[in-house]
């Protein structure tokens, strides 16, 4: 028996924010004051660095439960399956659902629920819960479902990555622009067919590099003290995720007795351009192995940083060619990759 994905969606929000949206905005430094440099040359180095040219938003009236709604029923539809059928929907966020122009969490009830409502799924069995879990999210929820499944207590599940992060960014933060919206789902299945999950690995680093990713004040001090943004240490992070994240990878195929070469694709989370390059070339590097041509898909240019919808976001727009010059093809050996608040790493390797 093997655990697959059978069925994928995903929602991406129509509204754009280009890089030229900033060029008015006031980034400050931590400590309040003004940058050295003009807007023009902050948002240059930052597409230098991050590769990002714009990022999706959504729309005001609309949540993450709802993003995640939408994903979900598209993942059930490609799935073609009854909805009444799924044994777990396991749901991946960070913030909770976060009205537009208000600052409170709400978890209450979580969004698993929320969106199993949505379904109208009235089976009490089809067990509904949130996992937060930083930006390796989803794959968690992927390695959970799969557990799941290979425990004998279920067939089907429904594992979903949403995030509005446009509603929990501090505007006077550079970092700020890394950071948007989005959805995407998967349904996992118990199959005959060979394949499927293969191997996993995952890792919590928290003695020291716990808040690398965290809840912190606004950069403007005249805004109210009370409320609370996110905020990263990014050089850490990026030292961090070039040090652990390759290795774990390592670790991973190596469980699956695989070689490099068997590798056609590697979904790494969209943090960073430039990072998600790096991991790859020292992921290599620990094979001494060339790195082949177009194997590692990129949505971050235009969709931004979504946090844990980036891997199932991305996943589902080269799994439906809409992605230039990518594809996957049954039989592949293709790996997921992310790193994230906590700090959280893990990787699966998986036979398409």
């Amino acid at each position: 028996m093997a655990t697959k994905i059978t069925g994928t969606g995903s929602y991406i929000p129509e509204s754009i924010e280009k890089n030229e949206d900033f060029h008015n905005h006031q980034f400050l430094n931590v400590d309040g004051s003004s940058l050295t440099h003009p807007n023009s040359v902050i948002i240059e180095k930052f597409k230098a660095i991050t590769g990002i040219n714009e990022r999706r938003y959504a729309f005001d009236h609309l949540t993450s439960s709802d993003l995640a709604f939408f994903a979900a029923e598209k993942a059930i539809a490609n799935a073609g399956i009854d909805p009444e059928e799924l044994d777990y929907i396991i749901m991946a966020h960070n913030f909770g659902d976060v009205k537009h122009n208000t600052v409170q969490t709400d978890v209450l009830p979580c969004l698993a629920s929320r969106v199993k409502h949505s379904l109208r799924i009235k089976n009490p069995k089809c067990v509904a819960y949130d996992i937060l879990f930083g930006c390796p999210g989803w794959i968690e929820g992927v390695i959970q479902a799969n557990a799941f499944i290979k425990a004998g207590i279920a067939k089907k599940c429904l594992v979903i990555g949403s995030e509005t992060l446009s509603r929990v960014v501090d505007k006077h933060d550079r970092d700020s622009m890394i950071y948007s919206d989005g959805a995407g789902a998967t349904v996992i299945e118990a199959t005959d067919e060979e394949g499927g999950i293969l191997a996993h690995e995952t890792g919590s680093y928290t003695y020291d590099e716990a808040y690398y990713l965290f809840f912190g004040n606004s950069n403007n001090k005249e805004l109210c003290p009370d409320t609370r943004y996110i905020k990263m240490d990014g050089r850490k992070i990026y030292e961090f995720a070039l040090k652990h994240v390759p290795l774990a990878m390592k670790t991973c195929l190596d469980k699956a007795n695989l070689d490099i070469k068997d590798v056609k694709k590697i979904f790494i989370h969209q943090a960073n351009e430039k990072m998600d390059e790096a991991i790859l070339k020292r992921f290599y590097k620990l094979y001494d192995a060339e790195i082949p041509e177009g194997i590692m898909p990129m949505s971050i240019q235009e969709l931004g940083n979504s946090s844990v919808a980036t891997i199932p976001t991305l996943f589902d727009l080269v799994r439906n060619n809409k992605i230039a010059n990518q594809s996957v093809n049954k039989g592949d050996i293709i790996m997921f990759a992310s790193v994230g608040g906590g700090m959280h790493i893990n990787t699966i390797v998986y036979q398409y």
